[in-house]
Order: C-alpha cells, then sequence, then structure tokens
C-alpha cells in the first residue's frame, strides 16, 4: 500500500478561545494547495481513499484535491485525524483498504510527523517536519504487529512546484 500524508494549508490566525477547529485556510493556502493538487494530478497520482480531519482547514484541503483529482466520491472524515487523535486508530483505518491502495491521509501537525515516524521507525520521537500543504509518501504500508513502511518522499509545497 502506498500512503501518503499531507498536511491542511495555511490557515487564518490561531484563536486564544477554546475551539480552534473552525478556522479556515486563507487565500495563500488555498492556491498552494491548488498548486499541490496540480502537481498531484500532473503526477498521474490516485486514490482509493482520501481521509481528512474534520477540522475546517484540514476538510477544505481534502476537497481541494479530491475535486482536483476528480475523486470527490473517495472522501472520508475520519475524526481521529483531528489534533490529539489515536494514531493506532488511523494506521488501522489506513491498513483496512487493502495492500494494494493508495491512501491519502489530510490532518494536523505534531500528529503527522509523528504518524510518520511511527510508521517509519517504530517510534513517534524521529526529527520529522512537515511543512504546511507539505506531502509525504510511505511505499509498502503494512498494519501486521505495529505499522511499517519506507518513507520514499517527503516534499515542501515549494519542492512541488519546482519538480514539474
Amino acid at each position: 500500500m502506498d500512503l501518503f500524508i499531507l498536511r491542511h494549508g495555511k490557515a487564518g490566525q490561531s484563536s486564544d478561545g477554546p475551539d480552534d477547529s473552525t478556522r479556515e485556510l486563507t487565500t495563500e493556502g488555498r492556491n498552494e494547495i491548488r498548486k499541490v493538487a496540480r502537481w498531484m494530478r500532473t503526477k498521474k497520482i490516485r486514490f482509493d481513499v482520501i481521509a481528512t480531519s474534520p477540522l475546517t482547514r484540514a476538510h477544505e484541503t481534502a476537497e481541494i484535491v479530491a475535486r482536483s483529482l476528480g475523486q470527490k466520491d473517495r472522501f472520508e472524515v475520519w475524526d481521529d485525524l483531528a489534533p490529539g487523535g489515536d494514531l493506532a486508530t488511523i494506521c488501522y483505518h489506513a491498513a483496512q483498504s487493502g495492500e494494494h491502495a493508495a491512501i491519502l491521509i489530510v490532518g494536523h501537525e505534531p500528529s503527522l510527523s509523528m504518524l510518520i515516524s511511527r510508521i517509519i521507525s517504530g517510534y513517534d520521537i524521529s526529527s520529522i517536519v512537515l511543512a504546511k500543504g507539505g506531502l509525504a509518501k510511505i511505499r509498502n504500508y503494512s498494519f501486521d504487529k505495529r505499522p511499517a513502511g519506507d518513507l520514499q518522499w517527503l516534499l515542501t509545497p515549494r519542492q512541488m512546484m519546482e519538480k514539474r
């Protein structure tokens, strides 16, 4: 299985209030994610599932990608992709799509970097930084007794735009 991990695009200012879930992408964030989605389209990347956090900024990011790739029917909301969600549940859920699937998950930091670290090293503490709008690809993802896979690439939005 190929597991793709995308951090949401740039969003509005974080509020001091208790509910950060409704922050939307900025105009710059939407434009950047559109470019990332176009890059995916030029690379002919297709997904069996596009899973997103329920938070607005991640949901918008996933919608832009799904629309750009013509895959709105692949869209799912996974509550555990919200900040503080259970990484083991995310790993298990991803594995349910089958060994030949391509899955995109869209979420937040630091959870996504911890997820990548857990999959490639078995630990949550590797120093991995996933930029806003950044995309990682893990090949040979599997979940037997623990998640495992090979990090094939970790790209910033700028790198995707330079690699046309």
